[in-house]
């Protein structure tokens, strides 16, 4: 199955978007890849091509955090984290906004559902947002992912989300303690985490890449 791939822009941030055919009469997932720290969205891409999703729209879209040399972030470290991934909500909110807009323009009475992926701080945005942000999510994956400092707000838990959690016991950035700290904690907030410990390092291997295709399909 091959996609074909532009680049637009949306509130002033490049997101790569990449479609095939779909299928109106299922609804049409729309999966955001969240690329890591100091990354871009075409790291992501190269990555999200290699999963060969049906009736999907995929969306890569670039972070809202200049980390310097065309490289970008999706919230700051430091004192203001809280505060940082509170504007990242919202940033994510718009971006989910218009990926419906797009499509609603083009399909009339298209049936979507919202499905979140990322690796490292992608696979932590992916987390933050199902925890904290305003859409509700079909399905979410994190690799080698975590839960930085989220805002101070009561979590209600609407519509619980599957989630695959894969993380690596050799990996020297997040070590396997924290992104399993992170899962537990969304099971504890009410939603459904299947976590997938290897003995990978801090990567997103072809292997990841089969277990998410499966995921996202099943």
């Amino acid at each position: 199955m091959s996609l074909s791939y532009k680049t637009t822009e949306w509130n002033s941030k490049k997101v790569i978007l990449g479609e095939g055919e779909f299928n109106l009469e299922s609804p049409v997932n729309i999966l955001i890849g969240f690329h890591g720290a100091e990354s871009t969205p075409e790291n992501m891409l190269v990555h999200g091509n290699r999963l060969q999703l049906n009736n999907t729209l995929m969306l890569f879209p670039e972070g809202p955090v200049d980390a310097g040399e065309s490289r970008w972030s999706w919230w700051n470290d430091g004192p203001r984290q809280k505060e940082s991934v509170g504007d990242f909500l919202n940033f994510s909110s718009n971006v989910m906004d218009m990926a419906q807009d797009y499509l609603n323009t083009r399909f009339k009475n298209i049936e979507t559902r919202f499905c979140l992926w990322g690796f490292s701080q992608g696979g932590a945005a992916s987390l933050v947002y199902t925890l904290l942000g305003t859409h509700p999510l079909h399905k979410v994956a994190s690799v080698c992912g975590f839960l930085p400092e989220i805002p101070d707000q009561e979590i209600a838990v609407s519509s619980p989300a599957p989630i695959l959690g894969i993380f690596g016991t050799n990996d020297d950035v997040v070590p396997s303690f924290l992104a399993e700290h992170a899962l537990e904690e969304m099971k504890t907030k009410g939603h459904n985490p299947m976590l997938k410990e290897t003995n990978q390092g801090h990567e997103l291997n072809q292997e990841n890449l089969m277990e998410l295709r499966h995921f996202f399909e099943s």
